[in-house]
């Protein structure tokens, strides 16, 4: 079965092996590695990931 959900990679991979990870934000949020597209995934409540990324903002 082919995914249909709209994976958004981080600005941070690059093309060369580097650390690619990708996210499809819906509810719950998915993470996956996009060197292993069909590996494991991530699923977190959307409230989690909101909390995360709010971790990472400066000043949090």
């Amino acid at each position: 079965m082919s995914d249909q959900r709209k994976w958004i990679r981080s600005s941070y991979s690059d093309d060369e092996g580097g650390n690619c990870v990708e996210v499809a934000l819906e509810t719950p949020v998915h993470i996956r590695d996009s060197k292993n597209a069909e590996g494991p995934r991530l699923t977190v409540p959307a409230s989690a990931w909101a909390a995360f990324i709010a971790e990472l903002r400066p000043g949090a």
